[in-house]
């Protein structure tokens, strides 16, 4: 959808703002660009509507080179919010929202429709908001108003620079996960940057890290937390961020992965005892090809002993259980739900690759609790 082919910024001071940098961004995807100050994710954002205009490289929109587009035209097409929000202030908040589409040549009629229904998409009544003007609006209601404007030609991408750095944390939060939902609801193309790395976590279908005017990396948050691909981005990161984003946390960090397992047809007998020579309560039921199967806890092979002959006739089904792209966050919101204590985690052809316990659940949390407050 967005491309950029080996894209340069270089100053007449000959100051390179953005090196050579070359990447993606995929229809639909909610893409954060992150770094230190000076570090070039402004200007690279800027460059998409030709704010700053690139020195060398491609940049494409749908494999049309920009630069063959009329500057004004790209710009009524892509959305743009930014940290001072830039309302005009003897604008009234219908007429701020309504910019773009009355430079379009809308109808009035359409756009009134439009102001309306945007105004209620961003948690503002149109009756009670739309002929106030900015001053008699808090920072957080006119951050909205800046979302609504930017969303009122229906453009396929938005850019976003440092959109709620101003606000307090708790507006922040609040409007952060309004934009998710709205990106949800949406599927529009967002190009979204920020200093704030949990931020960009909460944030990123996938996250942009770069410094000096270079990429460093780009990947999931999940990737970016478990397979740093520089020495600065692990730093950057900070690893006590998994710690507090269990949600971030492979639930193959927390898991024992060396469950022990049995085939339905096993005696009580061996069965029992080779949990006690493991120094286990719950056996995992697998078939020959190590596909889960069942439960068997050992107080219940314990009771029916006698009435049993092979463990399969008393094997509970394996609820619940989790795929290997699991979190740690799904095993905590699901260990209540485990009666027997123990979640079954399987590959994607349901091959039992661990269990997560509440022991090893703790443990792992608590091992990475010690590391942070150590490190800090």
């Amino acid at each position: 959808m967005l491309k950029f082919e080996n894209v340069s910024k270089v100053y007449e001071d000959g100051f390179k703002a953005v090196d050579s940098v070359d990447f993606e961004i995929l229809e639909g995807e909610l893409l954060v660009l992150i770094g230190p100050s000076g570090s070039g994710k402004s200007t690279t954002m800027k460059m998409i509507n030709r704010m700053i205009p690139h020195t060398d490289g491609k940049i494409l929109i749908d494999g049309e080179d920009i630069t063959k587009l009329n500057a004004a035209e790209l710009r009524r097409n892509i959305g743009y919010v930014i940290q001072q929000i830039g309302l005009f202030p003897h604008y009234t908040i219908e007429k701020n929202i309504a910019i773009v589409p009355e430079l379009k040549g809308w109808d009035k009629k359409k756009i009134k429709a439009r102001v309306s229904e945007l105004m209620e998409m961003v948690g503002l009544d149109p009756k009670t908001y739309a002929h106030r003007f900015p001053k008699e609006l808090s920072g957080g209601q006119q951050q909205r108003v800046g979302v609504a404007r930017a969303l009122a030609s229906n453009p396929r991408v938005i850019l976003m620079d440092e959109p709620f750095s101003a606000l307090d944390p708790i507006t922040k939060e609040q409007l952060q996960g309004e934009l998710i939902s709205l990106h949800q609801k949406l599927n529009k193309t967002i190009v979204f940057v920020t200093h704030d790395m949990d931020e960009a976590l909460k944030l990123g279908d996938r996250i942009a890290i770069m410094k000096d005017g270079s990429l460093l990396q780009l990947d999931t948050p999940e990737k970016l937390l478990h397979e740093p691909a520089h020495g600065f981005v692990e730093d950057f990161i900070g690893k006590h961020r998994i710690m507090q984003n269990p949600d971030l946390m492979p639930v193959t960090d927390v898991m024992n992965d060396k469950p022990l397992t049995s085939l339905p047809k096993r005696s009580p007998e061996r069965a029992l005892s080779i949990m006690r020579k493991r120094q286990v309560n719950t056996l995992v039921i697998v078939d020959e090809n190590d596909v889960l199967l069942g439960i068997m806890p050992a107080y219940d092979l314990i009771a029916k002993m006698k009435e049993i002959t092979k463990i399969e006739e008393i094997m509970y089904p394996p609820e619940p259980f989790l795929s290997a792209s699991a979190t740690a966050k799904d095993a905590i919101l699901v260990m209540d739900d485990a009666p027997h204590g123990i979640i079954p985690i399987v590959d994607e052809n349901k091959k039992v690759i661990g269990v997560v316990t509440r022991g090893s659940l703790l443990s792992a949390l608590s091992t990475l609790w010690i590391e942070t407050e150590e490190s800090e």
